[in-house]
């Protein structure tokens, strides 16, 4: 069986872009989530539904908001302009580069230490549950 996530109108729409709500999908008024909850309810043409990153749903998740608190879309990238030999890669400065990604170890791949005596692994404090040689 294959599990796979439902499809709707939240699929289609572009991250960190305004949409008008009303383009959408049709319904009953909402309220904006920069007015709060106590605030009366719009038309959805007059509200924006803007979808986000989400840090642990691929998905992200849709939030709508009225022409006040409507957040900028975001910036599209900019293709550099940088001249360069035929067939050479431009140079990038270090302000440009990524920063290396540092993982922590697993666990498997940490050097664990031993007793010379029993070959068991040794607790954090140092001794030797078997024969109590201290490491």
């Amino acid at each position: 069986m294959k599990i796979v996530a439902s499809a709707d109108w939240r699929d289609s729409l572009p991250f960190e872009t305004p949409v008008l709500v009303a383009d959408l999908a049709p319904g009953d008024d909402a309220r904006c989530v920069g007015c709060g909850a106590d605030s009366e309810p719009l038309p959805r043409r007059e509200l924006w539904a803007v979808k986000h990153q989400h840090p642990k749903h691929h998905g992200g998740f849709v939030r709508f908001y009225c022409a006040q608190h409507k957040p900028a879309p975001a910036p599209r990238p900019v293709a550099a302009s940088v001249s360069t030999a035929p067939g050479r890669a431009p140079r990038r400065t270090a302000a440009e580069r990524p920063a290396p990604v540092r993982r922590p170890t697993a666990p498997q791949d940490r050097v664990r230490a031993m007793c010379p005596n029993c070959f068991v692994e040794v607790s954090a404090t140092g001794a030797c549950g078997i024969c109590g040689t201290q490491i």
